[in-house]
């Protein structure tokens, strides 16, 4: 009995210390919330409240950088954005690893950067040849060059917002335009005195910019990204540079998913932007106002401004100045010091740190209190900790309770559930798939006929009702479901259609470009269907720009060494030329699909319960025909002001046919016009949907 309590006390003990040691190796983990490994968790016990950046504090300019691996950091002031030699000041570090340098009197408009030094080894990057300019600079001088060499401005940023605050518009009402500020009015057929920039894209009275987005009726703009970012990528096919670029000919970063400084709004978009070599943009800070400028104007015409952020990597080819800073703080790394690349674009940002999950949420909130933006769509969001996630949108509430938060719920996984359980609304690439189809060459949707993937008639219903979890979907409410067809990435729904339907082959060189862009009447049905299915289904919606006329992106003829030109484009992220550019010359030419879409912009707006009907209120109508789906919402149940049907057919050969609720029934869409008056009244009994087309009737 007493050997055998000494040996049950032996392998308690065994146990006990089995899991204290499991615990240690784990609580990092549990701390950080996050998916990857931690290979430096000591570095978690560094933390400031500290205000970071450069403040004004009694009389003082106070410069505070965040480096708890550095050895040494000096503070170099500029008089001129240009200036090869400053002066340097010895920064002192302090208990929370914070190093700070006060600075007598407010020097507003100087310039600065740092240099900092400290353990040559493959976790870190110190360079202390190199000026780095601060990562909470609210406004950055940059030069045209692939490192992007920056100087941080002091910049005085009061405004004068004259009432302006953020837009209540519930996200399911929103019917947003996801767009790039410099592709709305670059094109000389935008007709906008300065174009490709924030003031260019708030001009009234021309063809392109803010006036054709009233005239279409959308009520938000999605802007990809304008943080200020590496615009210029490695020299192609030079054997010196530090990577040898044979990817991309035109050696440019256009799209912007390359932030640089998270404060700061790019540049090149501002005046005086420029992208001659080594030439300077954004000198004075110039771009602080106008993108300010750009947001008031939006706002005046109801329209919210949603940004699309980047916080999952950094900038890959200039001096990024977390690189420089702290690499082995702020990347996640593997345990050799390596960058993990998860998001494809060569480093992973750690999220999961203290103060880089702060940095973030700093960075939020000031866009939010600083130039009034009234949501966020946020790449690659599952490459974001958990905690992180959750903080952004608690943080961001607390500012303004109606903020749009948006996922791309994906990045190393997929989980548009789990941003929904936290509050997060989500793109809903399913929707997209189901509709149109995953790929044009052999996996097309419901509108050509065809059931992509797994997708069958039950789904179809799923995507209507707004792809809740009760419902068999993703979304825990209906107002998380982004539903869309088309973003920047891959081809334009309208692309997609002509490679679908045969009419052209990707490989082929476009030689008539007018010609091509005119759609065929099948194309044209095709084009119409997915839209009228975008605009019915429960939750928000989203359409990129030119989607509205079946916007071709063929690769522009320029004198880049790119073989391709003359090709469709299924990733035209580096190409800052006609290839992007929306010409409106060529909505005049799809001039009949631009209305429909701005007569179902009009039908969404006019009846509610096309985005937020009460579920059991929707009534799904029986069809012979597989790929004929239609719904009644019941306005006894629904409390709407009138019965909506809608009826859709995505059989390219066959009619469908529905036999109607009883009651009259009006058209106000069909296979030719969309709006809300009425085409044909006196409507019942059974009603015939025509291949490839859609219809809307009310009571």
């Amino acid at each position: 009995m007493i050997a055998y309590l000494e040996f049950s006390k032996f392998t308690n003990l065994y146990w006990i210390l089995c899991l204290v040691f499991i615990l240690l190796a784990v609580i990092p983990c549990i701390y950080s919330q996050s998916r990857y490994p931690d290979n430096f968790p000591e570095l978690n016990q560094f933390f400031s409240t500290k205000s970071l950046g450069v403040n004004m504090e009694l009389g003082e300019t106070v410069f505070r950088l965040f480096a708890p691996n550095a050895a040494s950091v000096v503070l170099v002031t500029f008089e001129k954005h240009d200036d090869q030699q400053g002066t340097e000041y010895s920064m002192e570090k302090d208990k929370d690893s914070v190093w700070e340098y006060r600075l007598p009197g407010e020097h507003f408009g100087l310039y600065y950067g740092y240099r900092i030094d400290g353990p040559r080894d493959n976790a870190n990057m110190f360079d202390p040849s190199r000026i780095i300019a601060d990562p909470y600079s609210k406004a950055v001088v940059t030069q045209n060059n692939y490192l992007h060499v920056g100087k941080s401005i002091i910049l005085k940023t009061d405004y004068d917002w004259e009432g302006d605050t953020w837009l209540t518009t519930p996200i399911q009402d929103l019917i947003i335009y996801e767009m790039h500020v410099r592709d709305m009015t670059a094109h000389q057929s935008s007709g906008v005195e300065k174009p490709g920039t924030y003031l260019g894209l708030v001009e009234q009275g021309k063809t392109g910019g803010l006036d054709y987005l009233l005239d279409l009726g959308i009520n938000a703009v999605e802007l990809l990204p304008c943080q200020n970012f590496g615009n210029i990528e490695v020299p192609y096919k030079d054997k010196s540079a530090p990577v040898y670029n044979t990817w991309n000919p035109y050696s440019r970063n256009h799209w912007g998913y390359m932030t640089s400084y998270f404060f700061a709004p790019e540049s090149y978009y501002a005046s005086e932007g420029n992208m001659e070599a080594d030439n300077y943009c954004g000198i004075y800070g110039q771009q602080v106002r106008e993108f300010k400028d750009m947001v008031k104007a939006f706002h005046r015409q109801g329209i919210a401004v949603i940004m699309d952020v980047v916080y999952n990597h950094v900038s890959q080819y200039d001096l990024n100045p977390f690189k420089y800073i702290d690499k082995k703080y702020y990347f996640r790394l593997d345990a050799n010091g390596n960058f993990l690349m998860k998001s494809g674009c060569g480093n992973d940002f750690m999220t999961e740190r203290p103060m880089t999950r702060q940095f973030i949420i700093e960075s939020i909130k000031y866009w939010m209190t600083e130039y009034h933006i009234d949501g966020f769509r946020f790449d690659l969001a599952y490459l974001l900790d958990e905690e992180t996630c959750k903080e952004i949108i608690n943080e961001a509430r607390k500012i303004n309770p109606n903020v749009y938060i948006i996922a791309e719920p994906w990045g190393d996984g997929y989980a548009p559930d789990y941003f929904s359980n936290i509050g997060w609304a989500a793109w809903n690439d399913k929707f997209r798939n189901g509709v149109k189809g995953q790929n044009p060459f052999d996996n097309l949707g419901f509108i050509f006929g065809n059931w992509e993937g797994e997708n069958k008639p039950e789904f179809l219903k799923r995507y209507v009702l707004g792809s809740t979890i009760k419902d068999g979907g993703q979304f825990t409410k209906l107002e998380h479901s982004v539903n869309y067809l088309e973003s920047h990435d891959d081809y334009t729904f309208g692309d997609f259609v002509r490679i679908g339907t045969k009419s052209v082959n990707a490989e082929e060189k476009i030689s008539d470009l007018t010609n091509h862009v005119r759609l065929t009447p099948q194309q044209l049905k095709l084009n119409k269907l997915g839209a009228l299915f975008l605009f019915v289904s429960q939750g928000a919606v989203m359409f990129h720009e030119g989607q509205e006329f079946a916007r071709s992106k063929v690769i522009a003829a320029t004198n880049v060494d790119d073989t391709n030109q003359g090709r469709i484009d299924h990733n035209s992220y580096e190409k800052d030329n006609e290839t992007n550019w929306i010409n409106y010359e060529h909505k005049k030419i799809n001039e009949e699909l631009y209305q429909y879409y701005r007569g179902l912009i009009k039908l969404r707006k006019k009846y509610p319960v096309l985005r937020k009907a009460p579920g059991e209120s929707i009534k799904f109508l029986s069809c012979e025909n597989e790929f004929g789906i239609g719904f009644w919402i019941d306005k006894t149940i629904s409390g709407a002001e009138n019965d909506i049907i809608v009826l859709m057919n995505g059989n390219p050969t066959t009619s469908a046919k529905f036999k109607l609720p009883d009651g009259e029934w009006s058209v106000i869409v069909n296979e030719e016009k969309a709006g809300t008056e009425i085409i044909k009244q006196e409507i019942k009994g059974e009603l015939e949907v025509f291949p490839t087309s859609g219809t809307v009737l009310v009571k």
